[in-house]
């Protein structure tokens, strides 16, 4: 295995995906046990819209066509708006 296919751009994409989990996780284990279910939730919408478009730039350096680069772009943007109607209410 060569070194572009270990440290190559798809790789280094999972490699921040494995450290926003990790983010995730670790936050969520942070939390205190009565409010764990409201920092799940604010944790998912805070981070999912960055993992979604890192999806996206991962199918686009994979190669994928452009309907999977189009599918996260498109579904971090709903999850983006819900984010904000949560923090204005």
């Amino acid at each position: 295995m060569s070194l572009g296919a270990i440290f190559g751009p798809a790789r280094m994409v999972d490699f921040i995906l494995l450290i926003i989990l990790a983010e995730f996780l670790f936050l969520t284990s942070r939390a205190p046990a009565g409010g764990r279910r409201a920092r799940v939730t604010d944790l998912f919408f805070t981070l999912a819209p960055g993992a979604c478009i890192l999806l996206a730039l991962r199918a686009a350096v994979s190669g994928a066509g452009w309907i999977g680069i189009a599918l996260p772009l498109a579904l971090s943007f709903p999850i983006h708006i819900g984010d904000l109607v949560r923090r204005r209410f």
